[in-house]
């Protein structure tokens, strides 16, 4: 039987290759591109033929999703009516390995009357379409991992991989934040997860609070009856610690029947605002191995956050 996992890590290599070949290309140009973009009053339309077009409509997607707003317009439709869906304040990145496609080449006289800007985005930088553009950008690689040098695949991995450094670019200027992304992704778990604050899943009513002087046996009922698995420690509404499950079963490891709530608590526990970030939450749980956390506004008790209810979201 043939070992096909050679030719995975040949092409894996050939496409590897096809990126870091890219950093040679990177240049003023890159930079133009950004600021163009970064300056446009209207939108960064993409358009490409074939496997060019699948790319595009990728990037568009990427960019549209990390605050650039974007859309694909296939150019065969665009010879058809679909130009009008450009304006005068909109750019056009055009992608085409050969820069010769027939369909791309048709929309420059259009893009030219209109003085529309048009970045290319292509392997070849003495192809027509390199040249009829105001900016460009190469893409060109050394070999396809196709055998036969026919289908694209180095040449697509490349367009894709400059595309996403497109988008980091105009991430990384514009400081696009988590927020941002989730409000262009409410209907995803991340999204969820990301607009969701730290009230809209705490638990705020019937907490278990022990005084500091409460019994071992009253600590575990109340612990119990309230089934968060943890107490907190209060005295005149000041959160003075908090005894977890696990803080339990130590103390009856060693025996202490008649422990009190002050004995066997932990002082300073960590706390979080209710208007903070779920996120926030989470991280703070998983960098100190906790699984709840107490939330504070100010000095006032308001609820206990667990990190079950933030990876339910």
């Amino acid at each position: 039987m043939q070992d096909f996992t050679k030719i995975a890590k040949e092409v894996f290599d050939l496409e590897s290759n096809a990126i870091l070949g890219l950093k040679s290309f990177v240049g003023e140009e890159f930079n133009a591109v950004i600021l163009k973009i970064l300056n446009l009053k209207g939108r960064l339309v993409i358009s490409g033929m074939g496997k060019s077009g699948h790319i595009g409509a990728k990037i568009a997607a990427t960019l549209a999703s990390t605050g650039t707003p974007s859309f694909f317009m296939h150019p065969a439709e665009a010879l058809h009516g679909d130009l009008g869906m450009l304006t005068c304040e909109d750019a056009l990145l055009a992608i085409s390995n050969s820069g010769e496609s027939e369909e791309i080449l048709r929309l420059i006289p259009s893009i030219k009357a209109r003085q529309i800007p048009l970045i290319a985005m292509s392997g070849k930088a003495h192809s027509t379409l390199a040249k009829e553009s105001d900016y460009f950008l190469n893409v060109s690689v050394v070999q396809e991992a196709c055998p036969l040098q026919l289908a694209p695949t180095s040449s697509t991995t490349a367009t894709l991989a400059m595309g996403d450094a497109i988008a980091v670019a105009l991430m990384r200027a514009r400081n696009f934040k988590p927020e941002d992304f989730a409000l262009f992704h409410p209907g995803g778990s991340l999204g969820r997860k990301l607009l969701t604050r730290v009230r809209d899943v705490m638990v705020s009513e019937n907490l278990p609070l022990v005084m500091p002087n409460t019994p071992f046996k009253e600590l575990i009922a109340e612990m119990t009856s309230k089934k968060l698995g943890v107490c907190l420690v209060v005295e005149q509404s000041k959160l003075l610690g908090i005894i977890t499950d696990g803080d339990l079963r130590r103390a009856l490891s060693a025996e202490k029947f008649n422990a009190l709530a002050c004995e066997i608590m932990t002082k300073n526990p960590k706390t979080i605002s209710s208007n903070a970030m779920a996120t926030e939450a989470e991280s703070l749980m998983l960098e100190y191995k906790i699984k709840e956390l107490i939330v504070q506004d100010g000095e006032c008790l308001v609820g206990i956050v667990q990190l079950y209810e933030i990876g339910r979201v």
